[in-house]
């Protein structure tokens, strides 16, 4: 089914969607292996990251061309995905695929993370995007959140990644292998306290669901 719903996705990305260049991998095998399964497979290696997933509502921040957004969406149709994006382009074509996909549990949204107030529990996740430090300070948290963040294996030579930024401490840092790529490395953070208002003018995300 998984592989499926691969080819299914690359044909869009290839057809339809190809001036937007949303992937540059366009092999069917490599585009299953590098971006479908590097997606899912931290949830057969970290139990939590599944866990959190399936308490119902997950964000995905700078999705990019649907990763690993859409993929986890289609692992997990009773959740509630909600991916944020700085690019208007790739937030509407990532909504239109999503629905041509038959994923009815996304929804995608031009706006960046610091400008949202997260007012639900929930789990978040980062693949590719920024610094961790940076995009820990960037979240406006009213509940509690876990961040996860997709990593390659230089993170800990590139960035920070201390047992405590802002208001979360790190819980996860594990290495792991991926057929056909470089080593991955997964970073997982929980927030330590809800901090208090800001003075922000932002959206509150239970105005998005």
């Amino acid at each position: 089914m998984m592989r499926k719903f691969s080819d299914k996705y690359l044909s869009l990305l290839n057809g339809e969607y190809a001036s937007l260049n949303l992937t540059r991998i366009n092999e069917p095998e490599e585009f299953y292996q590098k971006q479908i399964i590097d997606s899912i497979l931290p949830l057969d290696l970290f139990k939590d990251f599944q866990n959190d997933i399936e308490k119902g509502l997950h964000l995905d921040i700078g999705f990019g061309g649907g990763f690993p957004l859409l993929p986890l969406a289609y692992k997990f149709p009773s959740t509630q995905f909600v991916g944020f994006e700085a690019r208007r382009k790739k937030s509407d074509a990532v909504n239109e695929i999503a629905q041509k996909l038959g994923l009815k549990n996304v929804k995608t949204f031009h706006y960046r993370i610091e400008t949202v107030r997260i007012d639900r529990p929930c789990s978040i996740s980062f693949k590719a995007v920024g610094k961790i430090k940076e995009f820990l300070k960037k979240i406006n948290l009213a509940e509690p959140a876990t961040v996860y963040f997709y990593k390659g294996p230089s993170v800990h030579e590139l960035e920070e990644t201390s047992e405590k930024i802002a208001n979360f401490r790190k819980f996860i840092d594990q290495p792991y292998g991926l057929s056909g790529a470089q080593g991955r490395t997964f970073v997982a953070y929980r927030s330590d306290i809800v901090p208090r208002g800001t003075k922000k003018p932002l959206v509150n995300l239970s105005q998005l669901l």
